[in-house]
């Protein structure tokens, strides 16, 4: 008789093709929507930079502006997750998405009319806040889904992973296009068209949304920060997020320098290709080694391939290194998704999720500022160096804080047994075929 599974000798959930996964009832319902509404999340730091630059002709400025929209973004976003684990998706979305699209359009007419500087951040903050966060809704209504079926969730978990880059494979480009061949400010417009059709769209889909978790009197609420493995994965997540921000500013100023500034998009595009690719194959294979080891092992590849950006002397070096660092981002989020959703309860994946995404917005604001002050000072070939610095010390956060990613096990399995004897056991079996 075969032996019960446990931490030590984990289970390989059976991976499920991307096929049979989109053929899951309402999926395409859901899913396209929830497309258009996320392309607008790589396009606004990259139309803001853009329209900035163009209006102020500072990096540093436009860079700042951009931080500020990151900034609240990442602050304000597992707020708002949280709202939509207790009131609804939809509940939350509606007001979100009309906030936004009147943020944009102020902070574009105060930027062509050279207000002040302190109105741009102002604004920008009202824009980074009210970004609907389509994202981790996605990631929860595929728990709500496959919740009981680990490799039905590790595909899904990949095929978003995959949607994610393909947005930043389209939304840099795009963007870059509107902004060289019309104005800047017909990417911001066009960034807030799609948030609002997009998202208005999938929160009509309510058939696929999660079920609500509202607090009870009484009640104590669920913090999805509560786990130390939450709080690791989103300081890790925050290094990869300075690689993004990073490299849209220095990619940006690194082709203007070059008089190809029409180019900057698509060589981002190719960073973002690269992980596109391999979150692909990662999602097709049957990963016998531990969660924890693999993120180790991408996160390393992702500081490796960061460290040879600043040396490329052309743009066309500079797209082959952008191309082989973005293979080690996909494989990083999709295992720190995977890990991540084992560590909270049910009220609160939608929250949990969001601060990954938030500290990918953190570190993205980060990395554009110190991208751009650094461009400013020193060239363009300087801001590469913060991807080597920002995603270093996520390095060094994980490899020395990985016990507390070990330690979650036990506490998935508590979170989960709270539900009852039958949740507590698939919880267990989905804690074994993920974690060590």
């Amino acid at each position: 008789m075969a032996s019960r599974p446990t931490v030590d000798s984990p289970v390989v959930p059976a991976r499920v093709g991307y096929v049979p996964l989109l053929r899951t009832p309402g999926a395409w319902r859901f899913l396209i929507p929830a497309f258009v509404a996320r392309l607008p999340y790589a396009m606004l730091t990259l139309g803001i930079v853009l329209l900035v630059f163009d209006t102020s002709g500072s990096y540093g400025t436009a860079g700042a502006v951009a931080a500020v929209a990151a900034v609240a973004q990442a602050l304000v976003g597992p707020q708002t997750g949280r709202l939509a684990d207790q009131f609804g998706q939809s509940a939350v979305l509606l007001p979100s998405v009309l906030v936004h699209a009147a943020s944009v359009g102020a902070l574009t007419a105060l930027a062509l009319g050279h207000a002040p500087v302190w109105t741009l951040f102002a604004t920008a903050a009202t824009a980074g806040a009210s970004v609907p966060q389509i994202g981790a809704m996605v990631r929860a209504r595929w728990v709500a889904r496959f919740d009981d079926r680990p490799g039905h969730l590790s595909t899904a978990f990949a095929f978003e992973s995959v949607t994610d880059e393909l947005t930043f494979v389209i939304g840099p480009v795009l963007a870059t296009a509107i902004a060289t061949t019309l104005a800047p400010a017909a990417a911001l417009a066009t960034e807030a068209a799609l948030t609002v059709v997009g998202g208005l769209v999938f929160a009509g889909q309510r058939a696929t949304a999660p079920v609500r978790h509202p607090r009870t009197a009484g009640g104590q609420r669920v913090s999805a920060l509560a786990s130390p493995g939450v709080r690791l994965l989103a300081g890790s997540f925050l290094g990869v997020g300075t690689v993004f921000g990073a490299m849209q500013v220095s990619v940006t100023a690194f082709a203007k320098a070059q008089g190809l500034a029409g180019m900057s998009g698509t060589v981002y595009g190719v960073f973002a290709g690269g992980s596109m690719l391999a979150g692909v194959l990662y999602g097709m294979v049957a990963w016998r080694r531990s969660a924890r080891t693999r993120l180790l092992a991408s996160y390393a590849l992702l500081v490796l391939g960061c460290s040879t950006l600043w040396a490329m002397p052309d743009l066309t070096a500079l797209a082959a290194a952008g191309l082989g660092c973005g293979l080690a981002i996909a494989p990083t989020l999709i295992t720190g998704y995977t890990l991540v959703e084992t560590l909270v309860a049910d009220g609160a994946k939608t929250e949990a999720f969001t601060w990954l995404t938030g500290a990918i917005g953190l570190g993205l604001a980060a990395g554009s500022v110190a991208a751009g002050q650094l461009i400013d000072l020193s060239g363009p070939r300087t801001g590469f160096l913060v991807p080597v610095v920002g995603a270093g010390l996520g390095l060094v956060a994980l490899v020395t804080l990985r016990g507390l990613l070990r330690g979650s096990t036990s506490r998935g399995r508590t979170v989960a047994s709270g539900g009852g004897g039958r949740r507590g056991s698939l919880e267990s079996r989905r804690v074994s075929a993920t974690l060590d």
